[in-house]
């Protein structure tokens, strides 16, 4: 039930009541519990979602699911969403618009349309780089298919987490004059001619009023004129502005509110503890929280 969008698919706008940022405990409990309210809804998540619950070796204390393993007990989430028929589409979101009453979402070069979002994207292991948040809109960006025309006939690094992510090198490859790719994973794709693989992560982006190096661990220095940092979660700054956060997770109350209305969040994200049973009750009163903003204003 998986669904990849197309990004030849990007003129028509598509509208939802509630768009699911996310596919772990969270988030698949905000979806089925959408749905049974009746709202039209888009499920968004990474081609694995929760890697943390994949890994787990054992899950105790989830109830009436004991000693299970972790990759036991999301399969058991993805079927229930499955036989729900609720579809889990695999893109992107390159960042979250107040408009008025409603928020567009941008997923690569297209938009989607919700009246509600919830955000569940869990928490990200990896650390901002040195310089990364400074540089953000002079030379660092997130969105390959967003900001390529900025860097038409310029050299760029991309840094990747996957292969999901290579139409969008692609793309990039048509529009620059050249790539450093630092892929985190093994390539097997051939990719354009303009493109040089180099297997090394990055470790400081400097400059002065602009991104000019990227920094790698292997010592190397690129002359650059942007990098594009592929991966599945934004930064929680960058992925809509103005949000509220505490502790380095989203800030919420009761309702799963967050200081945007209309903008709820859910499981890790929405702070500790980290946990399976918090995140399915947090999405479920995300959900409903979602449809009496929705009925609200109708």
């Amino acid at each position: 039930m998986l669904n990849k969008m197309s990004m030849k698919g990007a003129a028509s706008m598509k509208q939802v009541d509630v768009a699911i940022i996310g596919c772990g405990p969270a988030g698949l409990s905000a979806a089925i519990n959408v749905k049974a309210r009746n709202r039209a809804l888009l499920l968004i998540g990474p081609k694995l979602c929760s890697p943390s619950l994949h890994k787990a070796h054992k899950i105790n204390n989830y109830l009436g699911l004991d000693n299970y393993s972790g990759e036991a007990m999301r399969q058991q989430f993805l079927k229930h969403v499955r036989d729900d028929g609720i579809e889990i589409t695999q893109v992107s979101v390159a960042g979250i618009y107040p408009m008025g009453d409603i928020f567009q979402l941008q997923i690569r070069d297209s938009f989607v349309e919700a009246k509600a979002v919830i955000i569940t994207t869990g928490v990200s292991g990896g650390k901002q780089l040195p310089g990364e948040d400074e540089f953000i809109g002079k030379g660092v960006s997130y969105c390959g298919t967003c900001d390529a025309m900025f860097y038409q006939d310029k050299i760029i690094a991309v840094s990747s987490d996957g292969t999901e992510y290579e139409d969008e090198v692609e793309f990039l490859a048509e529009v620059v004059e050249k790539i450093y790719y630092l892929p985190n994973y093994e390539v097997t794709a051939t990719l354009p001619a303009n493109v040089e693989i180099i297997k090394s992560k990055i470790q400081k982006f400097t400059g002065s009023a602009r991104l000019e190096v990227v920094e790698l661990e292997n010592g190397q220095e690129l002359q650059v004129d942007g990098a594009f940092l592929l991966k599945e979660q934004l930064p929680l700054a960058q992925l809509i502005t103005g949000l509220e956060l505490a502790d380095k997770h989203i800030k919420v109350d009761e309702n799963m509110s967050t200081n945007i209305a209309g903008v709820f969040a859910a499981g890790d994200v929405a702070g500790r503890p980290h946990q399976v049973a918090k995140a399915v009750g947090q999405g479920q009163v995300a959900a409903l929280s979602a449809a009496s903003y929705i009925d609200a204003h109708k």
